[in-house]
């Protein structure tokens, strides 16, 4: 997913700050640059903490299954519960969760409006609607829809096994999962995406949308694989997007 340049969250000035710390990319939006700063701040103090645990437990950054954090940092312990529902390794929701956390500082810090996205996967909590686009590598797609958020806190994430540095068992071009939690729709997409691949495209799909929806808090998934697009539990609205950003209202 991206957040477009056009995010509907205040016309006049809406406070945008990127970041690039390591591996991780993305931005924070608000309605309060004081709260921009502290989801900035945040990401940078719980990967910090991430880092120093992996050191400690090397075992935890490279597992494909689902491992403990007892005694760990909040980061690891977030990635490691929602790895636990979706039955993939910890790390498959590491940017959802620097996402969730740095959204909760914002909102301590007296935000509105807080949006995290890191490397893609979103984290959401507002007092008004918010748009936001999805991009999927070179597809026809990509840019050109979206959804409108209009209910929060929300976590979005996309996983693909085309269009993405990330390992992945499946071939999927996009596999967007909406949950109460960016941790839990990080490792969820995974989950889905993991098993959306083969030549019977339409019975793919539906493996992956019936994937997405047997764990627990997932509330929607959209699938697309070789242009053949599947969707399931609940979506937010549909939204066309100008590919240059920002939804298309005519």
């Amino acid at each position: 997913m991206e957040v477009p340049a056009t995010l509907s969250v205040d016309p006049k000035r809406p406070i945008r700050r990127l970041f690039a710390e390591g591996e991780s990319r993305g931005a924070v939006v608000s309605d309060s640059a004081e709260a921009a700063e502290a989801g900035v701040t945040a990401l940078k103090r719980h990967r910090a903490e991430l880092k120093r645990y992996i050191r400690s437990n090397p075992v935890f950054q490279h597992s494909f299954e689902p491992i403990g954090a007892v005694g760990a940092p909040a980061i690891a312990v977030r990635m490691a519960e929602a790895a636990e529902k979706a039955g993939v390794g910890p790390m498959a929701a590491v940017a959802g969760a620097l996402a969730d956390l740095a959204v909760e500082a914002m909102l301590e810090a007296g935000a509105r409006v807080a949006v995290v996205e890191d490397g893609g996967e979103v984290a959401l909590a507002s007092d008004r609607p918010i748009d936001i686009a999805l991009q999927v590598g070179e597809t026809t797609l990509s840019k050109w829809f979206g959804f409108r958020i209009s209910r929060f806190p929300v976590g979005v994430a996309t996983s693909s096994g085309v269009y993405s540095n990330a390992f992945s068992f499946g071939d999927a071009e996009a596999v967007t999962i909406f949950a109460g939690d960016a941790a839990l729709a990080d490792a969820a997409a995974t989950a889905a995406c993991n098993i959306v691949f083969g030549s019977d495209i339409e019975v793919a799909v539906k493996r992956g949308v019936e994937r997405a929806l047997s764990i627990s808090g997932v509330e929607g998934v959209f699938v697309l694989y070789r242009g053949v697009t599947g969707t399931g539990g609940s979506l937010p609205e549909i939204i066309r997007v100008n590919p240059n950003g920002g939804a298309e209202t005519g």
